[in-house]
């Protein structure tokens, strides 16, 4: 079935914050990007917690604990506190606490938010293949981490334990660009056993289900950057999204998207949180409507017509590229309307 990004839910008022209970946000590239808060976030997050709305923060990253990303978001002026961050280290310490007996040993290899998770869940986390680990757990370590570390979880999953990572990001988000993520370290140990691990993270069910768990969410908006992340865990969730232009994703990525990397709603900022999503209308034969724009799928490429504001643009660029696509995804060349729009 084809989808077209949405307008504002009908009697919900004008804005994604009065529409919605809770915004279950992504941090890197969403939030910040190295360190330093993204134009527009800190501003727009007060105006949607002063309306009513929830904030929860829901990160893939394992390398922190709850607390001290609460007092980060806080040192940039948006107060947190532990119990609003939920991250993929406590989404495999739940999972792996299922699956192993309390006082387990696990072999950690990434940081100090895995340790503290798995104490949260009555784990012990051990450092060495040497400690007889019941299971190895892998989430991002940073920069520093050693070599070596690989080299423990192979040792120990060859001997037949259990593998588990937090989450699978290929790449991350930072100041000076984009780096490689958990994703490509699970990748070296992958490639060096041949195992598979069991993974938490989003977008698969377990971090949807460890943030319902910890917020009550009765209606949650998924904000994020990222359309195998974010987007798709919004999809498995049957949960509505919103995604923000700032991180990872451009145009052509997203007008390529199969169904499950299509979100609800499309915005430059988290200042999309403050207002309505502007109607889409039209069909294929007479093409797909939004300001000032309209936008077809050719033969060849997408055409986009008219003049406007550039999201308007791209979202109805999207609805064309969407019907056309189906089920599979765009593989028309959007380049040339994408130039149209500066995107």
């Amino acid at each position: 079935m084809s989808r077209s990004v949405r307008t504002s839910p009908e009697g919900s008022g004008p804005n994604l914050s009065e529409a919605y209970d809770t915004a279950l946000l992504d941090l890197d590239g969403v939030v910040y990007a190295g360190g330093n808060a993204i134009a527009h976030a800190v501003d727009s997050l007060a105006a949607a917690r002063d309306g009513g709305m929830r904030l929860a923060y829901v990160t893939n990253n394992a390398l922190r604990t709850p607390d001290a990303v609460a007092a980060h978001l806080t040192e940039l002026g948006i107060p947190t506190g532990g119990e609003d961050v939920i991250t993929s280290a406590q989404a495999v310490a739940r999972l792996i606490a299922e699956q192993l007996p309390s006082g387990a040993r696990v072999l950690v290899i990434g940081g100090e938010g895995l340790r503290v998770a798995l104490r949260e869940r009555g784990l012990e986390p051990v450092e060495s293949a040497e400690d007889d680990p019941a299971a190895v757990v892998q989430g991002f370590g940073g920069p520093e981490l050693p070599w070596g570390r690989f080299a423990e979880a192979c040792y120990a999953i060859a001997r037949g334990v259990p593998w588990y990572a937090s989450n699978t990001d290929l790449t991350i988000p930072g100041a000076r660009g984009i780096a490689p993520g958990n994703g490509a370290a699970v990748e070296v140990v992958r490639i060096a056993t041949g195992a598979e691990p069991q993974v938490a993270g989003k977008p698969l069910p377990p971090m949807h289900r460890e943030t319902i768990l910890r917020t009550g969410a009765r209606r949650p908006l998924v904000v994020g950057d990222r359309l195998d992340t974010d987007i798709e865990g919004a999809f498995n969730g049957e949960v509505d999204s919103l995604l923000v232009l700032t991180g990872v994703t451009d145009g052509a990525q997203l007008l390529a998207a199969p169904p499950q990397h299509r979100p609800t709603y499309v915005d430059a900022d988290l200042r999309g949180l403050l207002t309505g999503q502007p109607e889409v209308t039209g069909d294929a034969e007479g093409g797909f409507r939004c300001g000032g724009w309209t936008a077809t799928a050719g033969g060849e490429r997408l055409e986009l017509d008219g003049e406007g504001a550039a999201l308007d643009g791209l979202r109805a660029l999207c609805a064309a590229a969407w019907t056309a696509g189906g089920e599979r995804g765009c593989g028309l060349d959007s380049g040339k309307a994408l130039a149209r729009l500066g995107l």
